[in-house]
């Protein structure tokens, strides 16, 4: 489909079977936060992120165990597998013998200069990309010292000098990230990596929080770079399942208009008019189909009256409008029937199923 926006321009990298840059589509990442050394936990994390939209999955690795861990996980799985290493470079060039897409390091804390060549040297004789993630809470104590604190320059200089090591070893299969928990700064940071470099960036807010806070804070964060043009993949952090940091993510780019797959819930804000429990309804439908997965985009409307709820319902590929006891069930269109409240969610989420197999 065509973008929305325009977007900037950026070297292309490819993790695992998945596009990155070089206006291809934006992903959606996510990370584990199972323990890796547990096999059978992480793989049925990823197994379940996968199924609800995921597109790349990160794994931190820690220690031997966990390195020793991921050739299994990688093969046991269906999304490219990116390792997230800091302070050991051999748990990186054991990650890259383990078959991973990618990996996340900082240079700066991998070791000395041959350390940081021996890792670029590995990931390219294997063609993975390697991302440089700047984060607020970790800059290094020059930086800090040098521009006073957390700021968009710092994080800048930071990951520029880091990728500069990289570069001056011939490797440039490199993926930039900037993340800091400000908003104004993080978005401060992306805009300015954005105006020097080509390299595609990794968008997201860290140390968002949760609940709806988290994900308010997150979707202006995110949202607000995409919609100017910047960012290549995202990742929502959150406390807590990262099965919702994957819903979020989607739901960020479905809503922005950058994907068009899967499902769009409508559900109106209920008032006084309202005769049946819209929100209970809503939750419902939600839970039922989040994890089903349609090629193509289905919205589904959970309306509560008779003022707007025919139309949304009827503009909506299969939606509900409230009545007296009950309410009309809609599909492509048109009425299908009128069914008592006890039974409408059910017929509801029955006929979506349908339309999601079609």
């Amino acid at each position: 489909m065509k973008e929305p926006f325009a977007r900037r321009k950026t070297r292309l990298l490819t993790i695992g079977g998945v596009a990155v840059g070089g206006g291809h589509a934006i992903s959606v990442q996510s990370m584990n936060n199972t323990r890796t050394a547990n096999k059978q936990a992480t793989i049925a994390q990823l197994t379940v992120l996968a199924a609800a939209g995921c597109d790349i999955g990160r794994l931190a690795v820690p220690d031997q165990e966990a390195a020793l861990a991921l050739a299994d996980i990688v093969k046991a799985v269906n999304i490219p597998v990116v390792a997230d290493i800091h302070f050991d470079y051999q748990l990186a060039l054991k990650a890259i013998d383990s078959g991973v897409a990618g990996l996340r390091i900082n240079p700066g804390n991998i070791g000395s200069a041959d350390n940081v060549r021996a890792v670029a040297r590995a990931a390219e004789a294997a063609d993975i990309p390697i991302r440089i993630g700047v984060n607020g809470g970790s800059l290094d104590k020059q930086m800090l010292a040098k521009y006073g604190g957390i700021t968009a320059e710092a994080l800048c200089e930071s990951a520029l000098s880091q990728a500069a090591i990289l570069e001056q070893i011939g490797f440039a299969a490199i993926k930039i990230s900037l993340k800091a928990t400000e908003l104004p700064v993080m978005i401060a940071a992306y805009r300015k990596m954005a105006e020097v470099s080509d390299y595609p960036l990794h968008v997201g807010v860290t140390e968002a929080g949760f609940g709806l806070r988290g994900s308010v804070k997150s979707a202006l964060g995110i949202g607000v770079l995409l919609a100017e043009g910047i960012g290549d993949t995202i990742r929502v952090s959150l406390t807590g399942d990262p099965l919702v940091e994957v819903q979020l993510g989607l739901d960020i780019l479905n809503m922005l208009g950058m994907r068009k797959q899967g499902w769009e819930f409508v559900s109106c804000p209920t008032c006084g008019r309202t005769v049946i429990d819209v929100e209970q309804m809503a939750h419902q439908v939600y839970d039922a189909l989040s994890l089903i997965r349609p090629m193509r985009p289905l919205k589904v409307a959970v309306m509560g009256c008779s003022v707007n709820g025919p139309g949304e319902a009827r503009e909506a590929d299969i939606g509900i409008a409230g009545g007296i006891n009950g309410g009309w069930l809609f599909a492509k269109g048109e009425k299908i029937g009128y069914y008592p409240a006890d039974r409408l969610v059910e017929e509801l989420i029955k006929n979506a199923k349908q339309l999601a197999e079609d």
